[in-house]
């Protein structure tokens, strides 16, 4: 392959220029330079040592993501829309930023943290994590890192989040459902930590406040999608649906399957029970009745949270390390207005 001795001498230019010309630093450059060097560039498909250059610069230019999945829950963690949209938010943005990514999916910390411990990224980006999860990384992994949805652990001051107002968009659209007259509203979830759990009192607030009754053994629907509970399930809470006029979901995934799950039993949505779901992915879109929703921006949760860690890796100051991105209510076709229908 052709070097950047032999280009500078074909073009009579120094190798500084059109070293500058190849890592993007052409701000002192004319336009004219800049074309003929990349003319040479095409002409003999050059592409530079990356790992060269990284290793003069002390940097490796990786950012790793590392998630933990449940094996109870997914066979493949990216086929849930709300993972794979956020995905390519944080792809596109790395490698605006001049990065490489690499992925790594496992459902135990330790194995995770031993996987990227070996890439020597330069920083790293955390999704699903839950309890302790976020201490023991800490504890381990000594380059900048940022948290995707996880809570604020007291333990350690250098957490950074990037989140959601998961309680307020809960609340919001509970309410909504409230003022559609519904006071039987059930919540649908798999479990009722981190995420779900702050989703989970957006629920009973607009309840408390509506002096609408929670009864905790009832009206927490616990989904287990395990592969041999979930028909199991399914029944299970499909059959109790006529206890209620409404369902809040917490995922959208999880309310367009309850949503088939009633459709293949007789039970139509919104006519005899309405749902809602969570984060308006494509699914929520698509599927007819359209689904009523909390919108946020997952594409752009991933954004800022790749840019906030390329922020950190650059050795800038993080003012906000907690930040709550909005949400806004999708109002479509699933939730029946049962005041207007008397």
């Amino acid at each position: 392959m052709i070097t950047i001795k032999e280009i500078s001498k074909i073009l009579g230019l120094s190798t500084t220029t059109v070293s500058n010309v190849i890592h993007g630093k052409t701000g002192e450059v004319s336009p004219e330079t800049i074309l003929k060097v990349r003319d040479i560039l095409d002409k003999y498909d050059y592409v530079p040592n990356i790992s060269a250059r990284n290793l003069a610069q002390n940097e490796s230019k990786i950012i790793g993501l590392a998630m933990k999945s449940r094996s109870d829950k997914y066979e493949n963690f990216i086929k849930d829309p709300f993972v794979s949209e956020l995905i390519g938010g944080i792809e596109k943005t790395v490698r605006r930023l001049g990065y490489f990514m690499m992925i790594y999916i496992s459902n135990d910390v330790a194995d995770l943290l031993k996987q990227v411990s070996t890439w020597n990224a330069d920083g790293l980006l955390l999704l699903g994590m839950l309890g302790d999860d976020g201490i023991r990384i800490h504890e381990k992994y000594k380059k900048p890192f940022v948290c995707i949805d996880t809570y604020y652990i007291p333990e350690f001051h250098d957490f950074v989040n990037i989140g959601l107002e998961d309680e307020k968009g809960t609340y919001d659209i509970v309410k909504y459902m409230i003022d559609c007259g519904h006071r039987k509203i059930a919540f649908f979830a798999d479990n009722c930590i981190g995420v779900d759990y702050e989703r989970f009192k957006g629920y009973r607030k607009a309840l408390k406040q509506a002096g609408i009754r929670y009864e905790e053994k009832k009206d927490f629907f616990m989904f287990r999608p395990g592969p041999e509970e979930r028909e199991k399930s399914f029944e299970e809470l499909c059959s109790r649906s006529s206890e209620y006029t409404a369902m809040f979901c917490a995922s959208d995934y999880y309310a367009i399957l309850m949503m088939n799950e009633l459709s293949d039993r007789g039970i139509r949505v919104p006519q005899d029970i309405s749902v809602a779901g969570f984060d308006d992915n494509l699914l929520a879109q698509l599927h007819r009745p359209a689904l009523t929703t909390v919108h946020q921006d997952v594409e752009g949760k991933g954004i800022i949270a790749a840019e906030t860690l390329v922020k950190m890796i650059k050795g800038e100051k993080i003012r906000k390390r907690s930040l709550l991105l909005p949400t806004e209510l999708r109002i479509r076709e699933s939730v029946c207005d049962l005041k207007s229908a008397k």
